[in-house]
């Protein structure tokens, strides 16, 4: 095996880059110019590529938050010390592109669909399993190992029209009688007055688990304690092929080959159709447009009334999720363009400002110092899996979350790492028994159902 350089060529970002018609997330590439990665601080050290043939006991594919969980609950819990291979640069996919708010929830649906689809037991044990999640959350945003500038204060869903008051009120006593979670309603008086002056706001639904933190700082400090606890991160590695022979996995990178008797599978929005056929189809990666705001006036901070710097949710099917940043910044995302090759079109820039300025009047013009966007790991049921597709195969995933992965990706690598480690038997619930549901050759197609439920969504949220 010929000798490798300790840093292959940093490539350019591809603000084009389209999980579902590419064949990969490409080799070595910057991370996009989020605000987070403009506020972090230099990266942390990594592994360096691959630079030659390795055997190892379990490999984790993508250095995200779960990936990196999923390294870190391995050696802590089981003694297993995982190499992590990116593709590209250290947590450069969803990990460094969300809106860093971490809310008490594992993907998209509600308590009261969880009792819909699962009865009322199975609820109960997904709420104590997200209850939990949140308390290995905080313990390790707490711990002297990370540092991620968090923001309590509580999760407030925001009813952006009257109608929507009913379906909150309803979601609360559901939260309150059936969960014993101390949920509460606020009047729009109370919002504003205590909280935010949303302008569109008709009253919230407040949570008690919500923090915002920085979302490149998380990650970073992730990848620093996985290589404290003996984990390696080798970049510019990507998985390029993949056979497996007497049960053990011959994973192919520029650099050279891992060998391994185990796989771990945490690639979320950016999982390259080709990359297995466990997951291939498994996910519809959605596209999330980001902004932030130049510092605020004084007078713009006191027309937006921020009172409190956890996250902030609207109603809407495709939701805007927003803050007040601790530098007197405002961040907001919503959904943006269906396809990479148009995600350059300013429309879904102009689409996002307007709602911001819909929230906020004060800041209609505001000048914007970052804009981005990345893919969602939207699942087909809006659930996440932690999974072993096959028993017989030591191949696993975690990934799903459809927006909600901030906080749920700690827990969803503990689980992770517990399966590997032959240590997850005692985990019942749907989300670790049950494969993502697939579409299958029809999940690109999907897109097309997209560009004619965006209007129908616009016109129930808006409109009627």
């Amino acid at each position: 095996m010929p000798h490798r350089p300790k840093h292959w060529p940093k490539a350019s970002y591809d603000p084009k880059y389209d999980p579902i018609v590419d064949a990969g997330p490409g080799h070595n590439r910057d991370h996009a110019p989020t605000y987070w990665i403009g506020t972090a601080g230099t990266p942390p050290e990594d592994d360096g590529p691959v630079s030659g043939d390795i055997d190892a006991d379990v490999v984790v594919v993508g250095s995200g938050y779960t990936g990196l969980s999923t390294a870190i609950h391995l050696a802590k819990d089981h003694g297993i010390k995982a190499h992590v291979l990116e593709a590209n640069t250290v947590a450069w996919g969803c990990s460094t592109r969300n809106g860093g708010q971490a809310q008490i929830s594992s993907g998209r649906l509600k308590r009261s669909e969880w009792i819909k689809r699962w009865g009322v037991d199975v609820a109960k044990g997904m709420h104590a399993e997200v209850c939990e999640a949140f308390e290995l959350f905080n313990d390790l945003i707490g711990s002297d190992d990370i540092d991620c500038d968090p923001q309590t204060g509580g999760h407030f869903y925001i009813a952006h029209r009257e109608k929507v008051m009913a379906k909150l009120e309803k979601e609360c006593a559901v939260l309150n009688d059936t969960f014993g979670y101390g949920s509460r309603i606020l009047s729009r008086d109370e919002l504003h007055e205590k909280y935010v002056r949303d302008q569109e706001a008709h009253g919230a639904l407040w949570e008690p688990d919500g923090t915002s933190i920085h979302a490149a700082k998380l990650a970073f400090s992730y990848v620093r304690l996985a290589r404290k606890l003996g984990a390696k991160i080798h970049t510019a590695s990507p998985v390029m092929g993949w056979k497996t022979v007497n049960g053990v996995h011959h994973l192919t990178t520029p650099g050279g080959t891992v060998r391994a008797r185990a796989v771990a599978l945490a690639t979320a929005g950016y999982t390259p159709p080709g990359l297995n056929e466990k997951t291939k189809h498994r996910l519809m990666p959605i596209l999330s447009n980001s902004i932030v705001t130049r510092p605020l006036s004084d007078e713009e901070k006191a027309g937006c009334g921020f009172q409190v710097k956890s996250p902030l949710t609207d109603t809407r099917t495709l939701r805007h999720y927003y803050r007040y940043l601790p530098d007197g910044r405002v961040q907001i995302g919503s959904r943006s363009a269906i396809t990479g090759r148009d995600a350059e079109n300013p429309r879904h820039l102009e689409l996002l400002q307007k709602g911001l300025y819909r929230k906020f009047p004060v800041l209609e013009g505001i000048e914007l110092d970052y804009s981005w966007w990345g893919w969602v790991d939207v699942s087909h049921d809006m659930m996440p899996r932690i999974f072993q597709p096959n028993p017989k195969q030591t191949i696993f995933y975690a990934m799903g979350y459809g927006g909600n992965g901030v906080m749920y990706s700690a827990q969803a690598g503990k689980r992770m790492a517990q399966m590997v480690a032959g240590e997850g038997k005692d985990l019942k619930l749907p989300i670790f028994t049950s494969q993502l549901p697939s579409h299958g050759v029809l999940t690109p197609f999907r897109r097309l159902g997209q560009r004619m439920a965006y209007p129908y969504y616009y016109l129930r949220d808006e409109i009627l």
